[in-house]
């Protein structure tokens, strides 16, 4: 088994072991009379990073991480977008790596010692007429026009339509080995004219690297490594920018297809996303959340009813059964599909777990804590239904983890995050109606290591964590809540009622207390707002847009 050689910037703390490779010809990097040879790996780490921020230095990482041998390498000068789209059709289609020769000397010397490395005998020089470094290379120069490029390669470059500027990456993650197409830039700028200053040798591709996947975030310094990854035949997924994997339910559902195949995370973003190696894990059980992805958001956006099943008077969701809950719920949320069309808009529940209670309760707690056989019939016919669902938690004297624990088994179900109602926490000579309970931000910070602990265990979909809040001291300290946790998203749920300039102040004071990146949540009362909102009225009014609306 073959070590390769560290790979640039970041992906050399990265990038280490190949495998077994894959290749056909005579020997690695052959030529003469038996063409050209290309052996193919996949890296024997389950993740790899190639997080270089300059696209030459990139493209090499890539062709590290993929490639054993190539006798033929495909280079374009870096910066030249024509060069490069046809560099990447002719490196897709001979199967080879796709290189980049840096402008200046500075980089000269890694792309030098890659093709050293790749037994490189021929560089097709697309829009140049070097290799970089120098040697005894034959190098067949051409021009970075179609013909020209298909000509050179005895590619039959089927036409394409015009690539605009941000859609590089995409057309190249597209392009097929077997019928690559021949890119060109839509500013229909070209490189040059003429015809090729030599002949390639054959080129005997490697068997594709099909159980391989590659995240590209798409931006540019990605797009020759793009190609180099279509050329070894791994599977390109496009990130649209991010870089946690969990974040869009394609990812998810590739990644999940072969939850132990090697992975390419391809973009300089990859190298500053924590967690990189527990998200992917994450993203390969392939458990999605309600509306798809892994994370909450902003890309969904949430309404739901809130209350306690069997009875209304603690809100709306226990007015009706669990079945007409959940067609309600979805009345609720389908109103808001017009108004906010760059989000998934999902129902939900909010669903009291434990209520208050004026009395000592059994445990002397004044919280009465349903059963979770109680419970489970509505949150499993919520995730049947594609709701999410919160579980919230009233605890009188008793803390949260406590309580919390109590519904761990509902509480690994992907689908459910859970609530922290501090009005209803009482000290211990306080009774409910008589003090406005309130939790310090230390007990809550307890809250956000064993739910996030809980969902990084068990491999989870990003759970939310609600904190209910209607005035400033019901949280002390929330300037101080722990924020770093990737496993939640801490919202704050403004929970004000009456008149609609009262909740606007409340809103207001809420917000101006950190930490920054909270998401926020914004309740709608049926009997105690006057008057409360409308769908169109909350949205227009209710400023920044919160990510759940709840109705009460």
């Amino acid at each position: 088994m073959r070590r390769r050689t560290a790979p640039l910037a970041v992906s050399a703390l990265l990038l280490a072991a190949g495998c077994t490779s894959s290749a056909t010809g005579d020997g690695p990097g052959g030529g003469g009379d038996a063409g050209a040879s290309v052996a193919a790996s996949a890296p024997d780490q389950r993740l790899t990073v190639v997080a270089d921020a300059e696209p030459a230095a990139a493209a090499v990482s890539t062709s590290r991480a993929l490639f054993d041998a190539a006798g033929v390498v495909v280079v374009a000068p870096d910066g030249d977008a024509a060069a490069t789209l046809l560099g990447a059709s002719a490196a897709v289609g001979l199967g080879v790596p796709l290189l980049l020769d840096p402008e200046g000397d500075a980089g000269d010397d890694a792309v030098a010692a890659e093709l050293d490395r790749l037994g490189t005998g021929t560089v097709l020089a697309v829009g140049g007429d070097a290799a970089p470094g120098g040697g005894d290379r034959e190098v067949v120069g051409v021009p970075a026009t179609a013909e020209a490029v298909g000509a050179a390669t005895g590619l039959d470059l089927a036409e394409a339509d015009p690539v605009p500027a941000d859609g590089e990456a995409a057309a190249v993650a597209v392009l097929d080995p077997d019928a690559p197409a021949a890119l060109v830039p839509a500013d229909g700028a070209g490189s040059g004219e003429g015809e090729a200053s030599g002949e390639l040798p054959e080129v005997t591709r490697a068997e594709p690297l099909e159980d391989t996947v590659v995240l590209a975030a798409g931006t540019p310094e990605s797009l020759a490594g793009v190609a180099t990854a279509r050329a070894a035949g791994a599977q390109v997924q496009l990130t649209g920018g991010s870089t946690d994997p969990r974040a869009s339910g394609d990812v998810v559902d590739l990644v999940a297809q072969d939850p132990s195949g090697t992975v390419v995370a391809l973009g300089a973003g990859f190298g500053a996303e924590e967690g990189l190696d527990w998200k992917l894990e994450t993203a390969a059980t392939g458990a999605q959340l309600p509306g798809g992805g892994q994370l909450l958001f902003p890309q969904h956006f949430m309404v739901a009813l809130y209350g306690h099943p069997g009875t209304g008077s603690l809100g709306v969701l226990g007015e009706q059964d669990v079945d007409a809950s959940v067609q309600r719920a979805r009345d609720h949320a389908a109103p808001y599909e017009a108004l906010v069309p760059d989000a998934t808009v999902v129902p939900a529940f909010e669903i009291i777990a434990t209520v208050a209670s004026q009395f000592p309760t059994e445990e002397g707690d004044y919280s009465y804590e349903a059963p979770v056989e109680q419970l489970r019939p509505w949150v499993e016919a919520a995730g049947r239904a594609g709701l999410y669902v919160v579980l919230d938690l009233q605890p009188g004297r008793t803390d949260f983890v406590t309580q919390a624990e109590r519904y761990r088994e509902l509480l690994v179900l992907p689908h459910v995050g859970l609530a922290l109602d501090p009005e209803w926490r009482l000290a211990p000579d306080q009774v409910h109606l008589t003090q406005i309970g309130s939790v310090p931000v230390e007990e809550v910070n307890r809250v956000v290591t064993w739910l996030a602990d809980l969902t990084r265990e068990n491999r989870l979909p990003q759970k939310l964590l609600v904190l209910h809040q209607f005035r400033v001291d019901m949280i002390p300290g929330r300037e101080g809540v722990d924020l770093s946790r990737d496993e939640l998203s801490v919202m704050v749920h403004a929970d004000g009622q009456g008149p609609q300039g009262s909740k606007q102040e409340t809103w207001r004071v809420l917000r101006g207390i950190g930490p920054e990146g909270l998401s926020w949540g914004w309740k709608n009362f049926y009997d105690e707002d006057q008057p409360m909102l409308t769908p169109e009225e909350t949205i227009a009014q209710v400023s920044p847009r919160p990510q759940l609306i709840s109705y009460q």
